[in-house]
């Protein structure tokens, strides 16, 4: 829960740096800001202490979100001299819709969100990087941006703060056609194809896909057919690695999947591995890295479990596996069973409108 009001005790140097970089955007403006009841820094359950919005008319208006505390707003507590917490705070622009004098409710809770699975995970969002909703990112508004990609602030260059470096990583909403060209080729690139018709990158609730107009539509096949995939993460919240009982002729390792990212594999791998590039699969508690290899394997260490693979078993991978709810087997990879679960795609109410497997 959020109450709005404004920190007048977090006089610190990692907190005042941020201020200080949003009152040289936004002159004179006070911001709506949002802190939690019981903040992060005094064992709170939301893991930002506070999250700023601003209105803005550049580009078309809409509303401007600034967290605070994914980097170190108070002392000095990482080891890295270098950066500040994990060196970045998330921003977000949202369209102001007509007749709407206030801005949303719902992206403080999206932002904190964001947050809280940087802090469970300890995967950090960085310039490039894509993630699904699995689901409409509004859940109170009808909408198709059930996706996101993440870019450099277009208006808050990063800044050297007291406890190191941050900057400011901009959440942009996608919808799953669009997020489906970034995945084949590169979700930095897909984000500069959109820019002259997305300003500033600002998220509209209310827009189809941009893929739809012939000059964005040309540049993205374009771009496919000339670089490939520079997609090297996908990050899921459905991924769990199990050991199982050693067997002479059976699994040791179980890799369970929802069907959604095993299709997201089945159209990156072969885009990845035949030209020297892996691949990463990042849940909650477990990452899965596909290696190119000349001779198969598998190898389990803290949380990472890395796959070896070579041509005939990504061939295999691809012929074998599904995106259907099931159980898989590749001759190549004997040690390694695959779990398929279905992924279920809600509506802005909660509702399952789509279910993948």
């Amino acid at each position: 829960m959020m109450n709005d009001q404004v920190d007048n005790d977090s006089g610190t140097g990692g907190w005042d740096a941020i201020s200080a970089s949003l009152a040289q955007l936004y002159p004179g403006q006070e911001p709506r800001h949002a802190a939690p009841v019981r903040s992060a820094f005094l064992g709170g359950g939301d893991p930002l202490d506070g999250i700023s919005v601003y209105h803005s008319t550049q580009g078309l208006p809409h509303w401007h979100y600034v967290t605070y505390g994914l980097s170190e707003l108070y002392g000095k507590e990482s080891e890295d001299p270098d950066y500040s917490g994990y060196g970045l705070e998330l921003t977000f622009r949202l369209r102001v819709l007509p007749g709407e004098t206030e801005a949303p409710s719902w992206a403080f809770d999206f932002l904190q969100n964001l947050a809280r699975y940087v802090f469970r995970t300890g995967n950090v969002f960085e310039d490039g990087h894509w993630m699904t909703a699995n689901g409409p990112i509004a859940l109170d508004t009808p909408t198709s941006i059930c996706s996101m990609a993440f870019a450099s602030d277009p208006q808050l260059p990063a800044i050297e703060t007291v406890n190191g470096r941050v900057e400011f990583l901009q959440v942009v909403g996608l919808t799953l056609e669009e997020e489906r060209a970034a995945t084949r080729w590169a979700p930095r690139k897909l984000l500069d194809a959109l820019l002259p018709h997305m300003p500033l990158w600002i998220t509209d609730l209310e827009r189809a896909s941009l893929l739809d107009l012939p000059a964005v539509g040309a540049a993205v096949a374009a771009g496919m057919a000339r670089d490939g995939s520079s997609t090297g993460h996908i990050f899921t919240d459905v991924l769990e690695v199990t050991e199982l009982e050693m067997s002479r002729a059976g699994p040791s390792l179980q890799v369970t999947l929802g069907a959604r990212q095993v299709a997201d594999l089945l159209t990156l791998l072969p885009l990845r591995l035949p030209f020297g590039n892996s691949l990463t699969l990042a849940g909650s508690d477990w990452q899965l890295v596909f290696e190119p290899a000349g001779i198969d394997g598998a190898g389990l260490e803290d949380q990472t479990l890395t796959v070896f693979m070579s041509p005939v078993t990504l061939a295999a991978f691809g012929s074998t596996l599904a995106p259907f709810e099931g159980d898989y087997r590749l001759p190549g990879l004997a040690q390694v069973a695959w779990s398929v679960k279905k992924t279920l795609i809600r509506d802005a109410g909660g509702v399952v409108v789509q279910t993948i497997g």
